[in-house]
């Protein structure tokens, strides 16, 4: 295990530039809360297959593996704020055109999956240009403070504001919740527009360098570092039990606990007031605990969370369940993008998200698939117990990678270094 060091946390400045991006973040959010909780109850009203509404998660997550670590690339080459935002508009106008097809009768299982797709291939290049402009906007030992208040207030947008909006939304008709979508991208990309990052530390590209090769340099500092390669791991294997519970909640939730519509729509509100929490308590849990030792206890307590949610049939437990899941879920994300943001190269930032999101999320599509067949073959319940699974090899195989007096809290060799402080 490694040996917790003393991490310095302070708060971010909200004026200048932090500001701005968390209020788009949590816009965005919002909107996106809004398409993802009527995206599955849309597809249960088209088919009650469980297979093709799992074919609608996976879709989703596909497009890392074929252009996330390209999106990484080229957020390392580009103005990253002007990649954001205008990534942002072009999603705003997606989703309100599929808003417009909703409205005319259009909306099909195709569609959905097209709409999927398309979204997450833009998201490729908007997270990593994401994670890499962060450092540009706070002090260094504000970067994890950071980290938790753009997490945390995606959290409240999107948990507990957005998707107990969306019944609301749907008396008002199906594509209203996608029109909403729409016009918080819009807007997201207006604040992020406004922008006034500092220009980032790139070193001069070497003559000839090509995108193949700058990749595969994002590629050697990932797996160079014992940590983050041990973290990517981890999340892979989580990322697989995620899919196979997202892909089918909705019909653990409304088919095997006959909950309904409001059931669900409460199993989702009670995650994200966990998340809430764990973005309160995080600061605290790494301060005692490092980041490294924080990872370990929430992939622990994530295990039981799920083991409920596939053994006790009540409506009530599933609820709590979700919440620690939840809880847990923002500290494990908290501390893995601070780490990867704190441990990778300068100027490479953007190279190492994408290969550690490339490889983390590649497990998300097959565990889509693979809990919309088990609850085909085995009951709606038996995702949940499959995602407890992966949990428990995520937590096995992270332990190996933190072994004694490697340090948490700076690189591991001399060839990583922490951002500079701007």
């Amino acid at each position: 295990m490694a040996t917790v060091e003393a991490v310095a946390v302070r708060a971010p400045a909200w004026r200048g530039g932090f500001g701005r991006l968390w209020g788009a973040a949590v816009l965005s959010s919002f909107g996106d809360a809004l398409r993802t909780a009527a995206l599955p109850l849309l597809a249960v009203s088209l088919t009650d297959e469980p297979l093709p509404i799992a074919a609608v998660t996976a879709c989703g997550y596909l497009p890392w593996l074929l252009f996330g670590l390209l999106g990484g690339a080229v957020a390392d080459r580009v103005d990253q704020r002007r990649a954001m935002w205008t990534v942002d508009a072009l999603r705003g106008l997606l989703v309100a055109c599929f808003a417009v097809a909703v409205t005319l009768g259009h909306a099909s299982i195709g569609l959905l999956i097209a709409l999927a797709f398309a979204l997450t291939t833009l998201q490729t290049l908007f997270d990593n240009a994401s994670t890499a402009l962060l450092p540009s906007l706070v002090d260094g030992d504000a970067l994890g403070s950071a980290n938790a208040r753009l997490m945390t207030g995606q959290k409240i947008a999107g948990g507990l504001l957005g998707a107990p909006v969306v019944p609301l939304l749907l008396a008002g008709g199906a594509a209203l919740p996608f029109a909403a979508d729409a016009a918080t991208f819009l807007l997201a990309a207006a604040l992020v527009a406004s922008l006034r990052p500092a220009p980032p530390e790139r070193a001069p590209r070497a003559a000839g360098s090509t995108l193949r090769r700058e990749i595969a340099e994002g590629v050697r500092a990932l797996v160079g570092d014992r940590a983050l390669r041990g973290l990517c791991a981890a999340t892979a294997l989580c990322n697989i039990g995620v899919g196979a519970l997202i892909a089918t909640m909705v019909l653990l939730v409304t088919g095997w606990h006959g909950g309904g519509r409001a059931g669900y729509v409460t199993a989702t509100t009670a995650c994200a007031v966990g998340a809430l929490a764990g973005g309160a308590v995080n600061r605290r849990l790494v301060s005692c605990l490092g980041r490294v030792r924080a990872v370990l206890l929430a992939g622990s307590v994530q295990i039981g969370a799920l083991v409920v949610m596939g053994t006790v049939r009540d409506l009530g437990a599933l609820v709590a369940a979700m919440a620690v899941f939840g809880l847990m879920g923002m500290v494990w994300n908290v501390n893995t993008t601070t780490l990867m943001q704190e441990r990778s190269p300068a100027g490479m930032l953007g190279r190492v998200s994408s290969a550690f999101r490339t490889l983390a999320v590649a497990g998300a599509p097959v565990g889509a698939l693979l809990g919309g067949a088990a609850a085909t073959a085995w009951g709606l319940n038996t995702p949940a117990l499959l995602a407890a699974v992966f949990f428990t090899l995520s937590v096995a195989s992270l332990i190996p990678a933190f072994k004694r007096h490697v340090p948490v809290g700076a690189p591991v060799d001399g060839a990583t270094t922490a951002h500079a402080v701007r």
